[in-house]
């Protein structure tokens, strides 16, 4: 198992320069009762409609969402769709977006129609024009790339084919970052790889594969081979084969193929993964993962993003709990280490109606009065939150020789409990300002505690909560449990 946190270290410090083709991602999502009188078609009680960037958008967004840097070059026409992208790219704090303008074009733009029930896609309506850019716009579009190629670490061309990566723009682009010594990886389109000559890898899926390489692509073996004979076409280093359901396969120029079979999970839309792959890839690569790091992440990122509805991103926090072996995480993943962290588990809690608690402490020593309250706490609502004191801030409320566990151990202790659905760390002497983010339903303390003395009980029953005080359990304390230790010790 390689280390997944150095990854993610080396992942946050790099640039990737994104090329490719941009469109504007729409889902309706309702429900299909009958057939409509005027034709033998299902009607759609719409209920909802999401809007997201698609397309090499959705690659641009992937790169972000793992906390790398992203610049990327797009078309898109002058019209609404146009409008609407170049301002959700503007809103993306992590992608730099250089779009160019062709007013002889639609922006491509696609339309799903879902059953909500069944997550089955009914229809899709496309607006596009997919003959390549032209010569003016294709000259426009090097003009963009090629500055840009110094302040890349890598090169990801995700290729649509719809007339952004024409041969001259690809030609243009691998040549120029050969020569600045970046790696290029390609998410081809077209069935002629040798278009995408020089590149350091690419990225088919299987059908896109068998039509290029024009073999059954059925094995394993059959893979490797016909990989081998399109990598001395496309003069590349290696070729990755996403296979669904089954894994990926990468086929080094030199060296053995290496497969890794798809992870277990509930399909709920494929649209976007095979993008988040190739983000996945890129940003691995450019971290300096080797090619097995680099493809293990790419298959569970690839595992992460089918399981969600719609053209979906995948974080650096959902990769490591699909990545890690369960029991190392057991504990670990409930810990919250950061606030956007935190938000987004409130956010995932709300959406599906849980009862949120709170409870707070040091937690130096866990003892069975501890337990008592964490289990009453966790009787009491959906989902248990517990706010640490930091190390710095028990030292303040406790004196000078505690904690006598650092605010890691104590940490983990805490998310070891099955009572506990997550911990934070906090460094104020109280949790006034995590109570105010978390606004839970209801806040728990021990007995020993009055309700006007529970720090924040004003906040929850603004908010319509409830304060909880659980009896404690007689003849324990952390306080007397260390001092006991310490006389032991004299």
């Amino acid at each position: 198992m390689f280390d997944f946190d150095a990854l993610s270290n080396a992942i946050v410090r790099q640039t990737v320069l994104c090329v490719g083709d941009l469109m504007l991602d729409e889902f309706v999502y309702g429900e299909v009762s009958r057939i409509s009188p005027e034709a033998p078609a299902p009607v759609i009680a719409v209920q909802r409609s999401e809007t997201n960037i698609g397309g090499s958008g959705n690659v641009a967004r992937n790169i972000a969402s793992l906390g790398a840097r992203c610049i990327f070059v797009g078309l898109i026409g002058e019209d609404d769709a146009g409008k609407t992208l170049k301002a959700a790219l503007a809103r993306e704090n992590l992608i730099e977006s250089v779009l160019i303008s062709d007013p002889a074009r639609p922006t491509t733009r696609k339309v799903r129609f879902v059953s909500e029930h069944f997550s089955t896609h009914m229809l899709r309506a496309d607006w596009e024009k997919a003959s390549p850019a032209s010569a003016d716009i294709e000259q426009k579009l090097i003009d963009a790339i090629l500055p840009l190629l110094s302040r890349a670490d890598i090169v990801l061309l995700s290729d649509y084919a719809k007339g952004v990566l024409t041969a001259r723009v690809i030609r243009n682009v691998i040549d120029a970052a050969r020569k600045l010594g970046k790696r290029v990886i390609v998410d081809p389109k077209s069935a002629n790889f040798a278009i995408y000559r020089g590149a350091t890898l690419l990225t088919p899926n299987r059908k896109e594969f068998a039509e290029a390489t024009r073999s059954r692509a059925g094995t394993e073996a059959e893979i490797a081979i016909a990989a081998q004979e399109a990598m001395v076409l496309a003069d590349c280093e290696a070729m990755l084969v996403t296979l669904s359901e089954h894994g990926m396969i990468l086929v080094p120029r030199s060296g053995e193929a290496i497969h890794v079979p798809g992870h277990p999970v509930r399909v709920r839309d494929v649209s976007g993964a095979g993008d988040t792959a190739a983000a996945v890839v890129a940003v691995a690569l450019a971290a300096d993962a080797d090619w097995e790091t680099a493809l293990r992440v790419a298959n569970a990122a690839a595992a992460v993003a089918v399981s969600k509805k719609g053209t979906a991103v995948v974080t650096l926090a959902e990769l490591r709990r699909k990545i890690l072996p369960h029991a190392f995480l057991a504990a670990e993943e409930k810990i919250v280490l950061s606030p956007g962290d935190l938000d987004a588990h409130l956010a995932d809690w709300r959406k599906q109606g849980l009862r949120v608690g709170f409870t707070n402490g040091c937690f130096d020593i866990l003892h069975p009065g501890h337990v008592k309250v964490l289990t009453a706490a966790r009787g009491a609502c959906d989902r248990l939150i517990v706010g640490l004191n930091s190390d710095a801030s028990v030292k303040r409320l406790k004196g000078e020789g505690r904690p006598v566990q650092d605010e890691r151990a104590r940490a983990e202790v805490l998310a070891a409990l099955e009572a506990v659905d997550l911990v934070v760390i906090f460094e104020q002497d109280t949790p006034i300002e995590l109570i105010t983010r978390i606004e839970p339903s209801v806040l728990v303390k021990g007995g020993d505690y009055t309700r006007d003395r529970v720090v924040g009980h004003e906040i929850v029953e603004a908010c319509g909560g409830e304060i909880l005080l659980v009896d404690i359990l007689e003849g324990f304390s952390t306080t007397s449990l260390v001092e006991r230790a310490r006389e032991g010790k004299a």
